[in-house]
């Protein structure tokens, strides 16, 4: 696994820009959606990073559903839980929103999120049709800012000691999430979408860790946090979903009439 050199630390202190790039995307058209296609229902789960819950995800929730996309929170309070435990709850969200919506679902993740979102693209493309990941350190972990490194090691001490809800140290050295990690660098699904979004100034993770072989890598300017509220960022996730739609359009007419049929009415409930 390639580890990014700890001699080029993110730059922390541009984390503290969030207000202003909350501000720059209520100004621009794109989070009025103008040039952005209407989704018809198409169905989206998105994932929060470390330490953060669906709340960080809101704006972008609302404006996936002003878009046309019908989306599904992770349930999350706080991503701090154990990997494989995260990822099995993930997957009976997916499985859930699949069942109601009659087609595979889009999976947009932040930072932590976006791993769990590879995971479960890589376990499941049967019910993954894409995924996008924003900031998420993919071939290395901890290729991470050391103020968060020594978070993600005191969330682990606390699960150690028996805090419920937390990951542990069986988790970050241990066997417990050892599928998960095989699982996070292992072979991309072919017919599952897969796009990387990342920032050189981010703050917390090295950027260079977001670039998983199997993705399209888009460079956008934002915040680690911001990546959640950037206008660039809004137009990739659009493209990207888009991309995904038309994908499932061919798979749809592949499989034939009967098959389709049976999906639109699963839309339609």
């Amino acid at each position: 696994m390639p580890v990014v050199s700890l001699l080029r630390l993110p730059p922390l202190w541009r984390e503290a820009t969030m207000a202003r790039e909350v501000a720059a995307l209520l100004r621009d058209p794109v989070y009025r959606g103008e040039g952005i296609r209407d989704a018809g229902g198409q169905p989206v789960v998105l994932i929060p990073g470390f330490l953060a819950g669906d709340d960080s995800l809101g704006v972008m929730t609302r404006w996936l559903r002003q878009t046309g996309h019908r989306t599904c929170s992770a349930q999350m309070r706080m991503n701090v839980s154990c990997s494989a435990d995260a990822v099995n709850r993930l997957e009976a969200r997916v499985e859930e929103l699949f069942e109601k919506c009659g087609e595979r679902v889009a999976v947009i993740g932040q930072s932590r999120g976006g791993c769990f979102a590879r995971v479960l693209a890589r376990r499941r493309p049967d019910l993954v049709s894409g995924i996008v990941t924003l900031g998420s350190p993919l071939t290395d972990q901890l290729a991470i800012h050391p103020v968060v490194k020594a978070q993600v090691y005191a969330v682990g001490a606390l699960g150690t000691l028996g805090a419920p809800g937390l990951f542990n140290y069986r988790c970050l050295r241990g066997d417990c999430c050892e599928a998960f990690d095989d699982d996070l660098t292992a072979r991309f699904p072919r017919g599952v979408g897969f796009v990387s979004i990342y920032s050189k100034h981010d703050g917390i993770v090295q950027w260079e860790s977001c670039l998983d072989p199997a993705a399209k890598h888009v460079e956008i300017g934002a915040s680690h946090i911001g990546m959640a509220v950037n206008p660039a960022g809004y137009r990739e996730i659009a493209a990207a979903l888009e991309r995904f739609r038309r994908g499932e359009r061919r798979r749809e007419q592949r499989r034939g009439p009967r098959v389709s049929s049976v999906a639109n009415a699963a839309r339609a409930a």
